[in-house]
């Protein structure tokens, strides 16, 4: 595997001159819970010296939007003008000048506005997709089935996991930590019966529980082979989860609300977790989530990034370990109708492929405008 690119870029003296970010709201055809129907995210495009654009975004589901829309506007353009177009040269320096308002969490989701918005501007310089940028290292990955689905009823959620299964899917996860563990136990005894032995099955607990009901829970939930229970704890409990991974034969998996690469390194160095799943965007972007990739090899651990396969699609074909890439049903950007042009990715039979495109592929419509999902196709003659 390599993560370096396949060639310089050739940024030469070209720098950043301009940032801008909005908001857009993306409904959900299949919302997260009845407090979630929408996620949001804030598209971003920046403008370099040598006329380049590049197009990112930041993304959060429910909260802090736009304080992220505010960080960017507000202090990262200024703090950003002037500076190369490099994206790994001028995310450090960003980062430490965001610190004071926090090493991690908005500032981090914030900074990946900028960091995928240049490498999308080098990528297209070159004339290239992403994978090209950073070295295409298979033609495709598998994808998991994913749902936030814990508010589903037990026939629902068995209705899903039949989809799934009907979809080509080898591998899913549901979400656990009802009150009841007994029902816990019923709901995955119920995906388990679909799955069938063979595939693999992972659990979600979205750290509701404490140690010890984790302990028991996951020892329960041991009988129907879960390849993964992800935060079964508070997030920045690591003492917690380094007892947890000692006291169960289950994978820990941990990563989507962890938010810098030293954290990661705490987890990992400490045998809290066996999985890791950064957030590309709440880490910072694509390069902090490189750091982490090298991170997570050193201390044999794997790593499957957290949901936006458009994106974590594109990187996990450059990763040469097996990585598996997340799809949530029904929430792709590309089936919900907010990108301005085909998806960069294709996902089949339990397998994402790329698409024919430039740069991330990832361009934000604005309101009322037309796109690949809601543009009036022509009828065949």
């Amino acid at each position: 595997m390599r993560l370096g690119r396949t060639a310089s870029p050739a940024y030469g003296a070209a720098h950043i001159t301009g940032l801008g970010a909005r908001l857009v709201l993306v409904p959900l055809s299949r919302p997260w819970g009845p407090d979630v129907p929408r996620v949001h995210v804030i598209a971003t495009t920046v403008s370099l010296s040598d006329g380049t654009e590049g197009h990112g975004f930041s993304w959060t589901p429910t909260i802090g939007a736009e304080a992220v829309l505010a960080l960017l506007k507000h202090d990262i353009a200024g703090a950003a003008l002037g500076r190369t177009a490099d994206p790994e040269a001028v995310w450090q320096p960003l980062w430490e000048y965001l610190h004071e308002a926090g090493g991690g969490g908005l500032t981090t989701i914030a900074l990946a506005g900028l960091d995928l918005a240049l490498w999308d501007a080098a990528a297209r310089r070159a004339g290239l997709p992403l994978t090209g940028l950073l070295g295409l290292t298979r033609e495709s990955v598998e994808v998991y089935g994913s749902g936030v689905n814990l508010h589903y009823s037990l026939d629902e959620l068995r209705a899903q996991a039949e989809r799934w299964v009907a979809a080509g899917f080898d591998a899913v996860k549901v979400k656990v930590g009802k009150p009841d563990l007994g029902e816990d136990v019923e709901r995955v005894a119920a995906v388990r019966d679909v799955l069938g032995p063979t595939r693999r099955l992972m659990i979600d607990a979205n750290q509701r529980w404490d140690l010890d009901r984790a302990t028991r829970a996951v020892t329960a939930l041991s009988a129907f082979a879960p390849a993964w229970v992800e935060e079964p704890l508070r997030a920045d409990d690591l003492a917690a989860h380094a007892e947890l991974a000692r006291r169960v034969a289950v994978p820990v998996a941990v990563g989507e609300n962890l938010h810098t690469e030293y954290r990661f390194a705490d987890f990992l160095r400490a045998g809290a977790a066996r999985v890791v799943q950064p957030n590309i965007v709440r880490v910072g972007g694509i390069t902090p989530f490189l750091r982490i990739v090298r991170l997570a090899r050193e201390h044999g651990a794997a790593l499957h990034p957290h949901l936006l396969p458009e994106l974590s699609g594109q990187l996990a074909l450059t990763l040469g370990a097996d990585v598996m890439v997340e799809e949530v049903e029904d929430a792709g950007f590309g089936a919900l109708g907010v990108l301005r042009d085909p998806s960069p990715v294709h996902v089949a039979g339990g397998r994402l492929t790329e698409t024919d495109h430039a740069g991330l592929g990832l361009r934000f419509a604005d309101p009322g405008e037309d796109t690949p999902a809601t543009a009036p196709q022509a009828l065949a003659p």
